[in-house]
This record gives structure tokens, C-alpha cells and sequence, in this order.
């Protein structure tokens, strides 16, 4: 009965000593400061195996295509220290910033780890993003007046657009002020020096006055990624 007593205790000594893989970073947050746009903020970010048994990295995955990770290695011997690497490109990006890299496991108690990369990307480019290639949308002319018209009439106006840039220039997006107008691009992607328009029609129907109506690009331009165009008439009723 004592044999069996003093193997059951240790049996559970043992059992209680069974740590597993555990994940572990002394900082999980990072705070790059204030860059200016088109720079490169890079940190290391310690991993530590502190278990007992190997360590397996999953996966590694970010919450932007604006940052990189590089992993040295996917499995950690116990107490064994990397480093993971990341790296956030800040072109076409303003203001605060918040990116997340999120790593899994085999820690059976923290499977998922988010780290967090923070900072303020200022709009001027820096010197080294000014040599890059880049694209810039540029109009002819950025307003047109109709002039007088009476209600009801379709108004037609094209805008010539140009890629001024360096770079291919995509029009990813195109909204209007008002659903009485829609604008239409003759190409959503526009090569260096390439050239194009924009068919904008405003429908005056039920319209009455001095109007305004505003189109909105919204492209890959780092620093000026929206821009708008507008067209204005004076809308007279029909006679009755």
C-alpha cells in the first residue's frame, strides 16, 4: 500500500511538472514614433520559448500588405530566442497608424498572439520616396458650367484626364455628390504619360436653381490619393 502511495505522488509530481510549449514576447507593442510618408519603419520583436517542449509557429500574419514579417525559424527548443522582424512601409499612408501581426502556436494556452505596431506617418514625402516612381492624376480642368438650362435636360460634359506620373495610375473608386449624376472613367488604370477621360452626365430633372454637383477619385496617388471635379448649371423650370 506504501509502494503504491509514494508512486500515485509521484506520478503527479511528474504529471504536475508538464508544461508544453509556451509562447512568449517581453513586448507585444511598438510604437515607431512620427516618420515621414514613404519611409520604412522596422522593429525585432523578441519570441521566447519558455516551456518545456518545442515550440511550433503556425502562422504569421499582418493586418495590412503594408507590412512585412520575416521569421528566422518556425520551431523554438525550449528557452531558445529569435527574433521577428517586421516591417512597415509607410507610402500612401497618413496620419495614425495601427498594424497588427498576429501569431499561432502549438501553446495549447495561447494559441494566438496579437502584436502591435504603432506610430504617426506625416503626409510630406521623404527624400527617398521623392526618387520613387509614382503616379499623379491630373485634369484640364477641374470645373464646368452649363451654364443656363431648363429642368429635364441630360447635361453631357467629358473631362480629359492624364497620369502625369511616374508609375501606373489606378482610378480605384468614383462617387458623385448626387444621385441625379454618374460619372464613367474610359479606363480605371492609366500608364505613365497616358491620357484619358471622364464622361460625367447630370440629370436636371425636378431641378430648380443654381446647383453644384462634385465627383470624387479616389486613386493609388500616394500623397493626394482623392480628388474632386465639379460641374454647376442654372436650372430653369420648363414652361408650363
Amino acid at each position: 500500500m506504501r509502494v503504491f502511495l509514494i508512486l500515485f505522488l509521484l506520478g503527479v509530481s511528474t504529471f504536475g511538472q508538464i508544461i508544453g510549449p509556451k509562447i512568449f514576447f517581453p513586448n507585444e507593442t511598438y510604437d515607431f514614433g512620427k516618420i515621414m510618408q514613404g519611409d520604412t519603419a522596422v522593429h525585432r520583436f523578441s519570441l521566447v520559448n519558455k516551456g518545456d517542449d518545442t515550440l511550433k509557429i503556425l502562422s504569421v500574419m499582418t493586418s495590412c500588405g503594408c507590412t512585412v514579417v520575416d521569421l528566422p525559424k518556425k520551431d523554438l527548443l525550449p528557452n531558445e530566442i529569435i527574433q521577428l522582424k517586421v516591417e512597415f512601409n509607410s507610402m500612401g499612408k497618413t496620419g495614425n497608424q495601427e498594424k497588427y501581426i498576429s501569431v499561432s502556436s502549438n501553446d495549447k494556452d495561447r494559441p494566438l498572439v496579437r502584436l502591435l505596431l504603432t506610430g504617426v506617418v506625416a503626409p510630406e514625402l521623404s527624400e527617398a520616396a521623392k526618387n520613387l516612381p509614382l503616379p499623379k492624376l491630373e485634369f484640364t480642368e477641374e470645373k464646368f458650367d452649363f451654364g443656363a438650362v431648363k429642368e429635364g435636360a441630360i447635361l453631357v460634359h467629358i473631362f480629359e484626364i492624364k497620369n502625369s506620373g511616374t508609375q501606373d495610375l489606378e482610378i480605384r473608386n468614383i462617387t458623385t455628390s448626387c444621385g441625379c449624376t454618374a460619372a464613367m472613367a474610359s479606363s480605371k488604370l492609366l500608364k505613365p504619360g497616358e491620357k484619358g477621360t471622364l464622361k460625367v452626365e447630370f440629370d436636371t430633372t425636378n431641378k430648380n436653381g443654381k446647383l453644384t454637383r462634385v465627383i470624387t477619385l479616389t486613386t493609388n496617388e500616394p500623397q493626394n490619393s482623392v480628388k474632386t471635379i465639379s460641374v454647376l448649371a442654372d436650372i430653369t423650370k420648363k414652361d408650363s
